[in-house]
This record gives C-alpha cells, structure tokens and sequence, in this order.
C-alpha cells in the first residue's frame, strides 16, 4: 500500500513539472536527482571499497546540465572532470589496490547518471514534452508488463545470479508491451518517423531499460544492500527509481536527435 501511494503521489508530480512547465523545469528536476542518486552511488562505491570524492557530483550535475541545455560543452566538462577528479584523488588516497577502482568509479558516475538524466532533458527539449511523456509511458508499460507476464508465466530465471525473481519470460513480456506502446505512441509524437526505424528504437528502449535494471540490482547485490537508500517509502532510492531510464534514455535521445523525421 505504501509503494502504490508513493507512487500515486511521485508520478503525477513529476508529469507535471515535464507537461506543465517549460524545459528548465525538467532540467532543474533532473539536477536534483542527479544530486540524490550521487549520495547513494557514492555509498554502493563505499561498500565495495571505492571512495568516490564529492566534487564528483559537481561534474555529474554539470554534464547533465552540458547535454540537457548545452549550458556547458560536454567535452570540456569530461577533460575538466578527468583532471580535477584526478588531482583529487592523487592528494586524498594511498598507494593500494583500491586507488584504480576509486577514479574508474568516480569519473563513471559522470557517464551514468550525468549523461543519462541530461539526455532526458536534451529530449524535452528536442522533442517536446509529448516526447518525454512517451518515455514515461514506454518504461512504466514494460517494467508493468515484466512483472504480471513473469508472474503468470514465469519460469525461466533470467540473471540468476542478480536478480533472481527476474524471468526471460517476463522479459519477453515487457519487451512486447514496452514496445508496442512506444511504436503505437510515436505514430502521434513522430508521425514522420520510418516504421522500421522505429521498431527498432524501441525495442533498443525496452532492452536497455531491462539492462539498466539489472546493472543497478548487480550495484547493490555486489555490495550487499537490497536497496539503494531508503529515500523513497516502498520504493527504495533515487537510483532504485531510475535504474531503467539510465540505460534506455541515451538511446531514446539518440533516436530523437538523430533519427526520427
């Protein structure tokens, strides 16, 4: 019951803010989830002995705001992350096996949260919120369908090792649903856009967002916790939330960018 009304209250909020105001809203949203899901990246890194720096989360918010507005160049705010992260963790660490796995983690959190969150952004921006909506939409069906499909005909584990209540059967069922909702979705949102191109982005959504989930659960299970934080009453943390749209969101603005007429 609290995970329902959690999300009866989360998910209208945040539709709002992507329908009712303008591109900035969405940025200044993004930002604040980059903040959050950092603090709960920097505790999962902690667990398996990376220590990732604070200033990490400056650069993290900085590529979102670089892909999302073009506030900042994206190149510049890569080369400027890799050598102040550097610096700091040369002044900050000890000689051990850890210092790698320390600056390999805090310069990946700029590529897996910054980029992703701002390519959400870059789409409200490209495509208009019907565009985002239609993210919304595709993500929400399939993580929908992956759970009643797995229930009702779930058999075969799909990542034992991860995520051991995940079947291939409710994969398949939520890369059929995820799918169909986005192709039948776009034909409004990208009318111009070529049928097999199409199909073909969004089955690339749908996988990756069933990727992005199992990547985050493979975060926490290596550093054995079963959430990410408890920010979210019923729903675990920031990262627990958007695990899913980190992998499919990228290419989702790929193909608003670059691909839909």
């Amino acid at each position: 019951m609290i995970r329902f009304l959690t999300a009866l209250i989360l998910l209208p909020a945040v539709l709002a803010v992507i329908w009712f105001l303008p591109p900035v809203a969405t940025l200044v949203l993004a930002i604040i989830a980059a903040e959050l899901a950092v603090l709960e990246y920097r505790r999962l890194a902690a667990a398996l002995g990376a220590q990732v720096p604070r200033i990490t989360s400056a650069f993290v918010i900085a590529a979102c705001a670089a892909i999302g507005s073009g506030v900042f160049p994206l190149d510049a705010v890569i080369l400027v992350a890799v050598v102040l992260i550097g610096t700091v963790i040369v002044f900050t660490s000890q000689p051990g096996p850890n210092m790698l796995s320390s600056a390999s983690a805090s310069l990946f959190a700029v590529l897996y949260i910054g980029l992703p969150l701002g390519a959400i952004v870059g789409i409200r921006t490209l495509g208009g919120r019907e565009a985002v909506i239609l993210l919304v939409i595709t993500i929400v069906v399939s993580d929908s369908a992956q759970y009643y499909t797995g229930r009702a005909l779930g058999r075969a584990p799909l990542a034992p090792a991860i995520s051991p209540n995940k079947t291939r059967e409710g994969a398949m069922g939520g890369v059929v649903f995820g799918s169909a909702a986005m192709i039948l979705g776009a034909r409004f949102v990208f009318p111009g856009a070529p049928m097999v191109v199409l199909a073909i982005a969004a089955v690339s959504v749908v996988v990756l967002g069933i990727v992005g989930d199992l990547f985050e659960s493979l975060l926490k299970r290596s550093a054995g916790v079963k959430d990410s934080s408890a920010l979210i009453p019923g729903h675990g943390g920031i990262l627990d939330r958007i695990d899913s749209w980190l992998f499919a969101s990228p290419a989702y603005y790929l193909f608003v960018r670059y691909l839909q007429i």
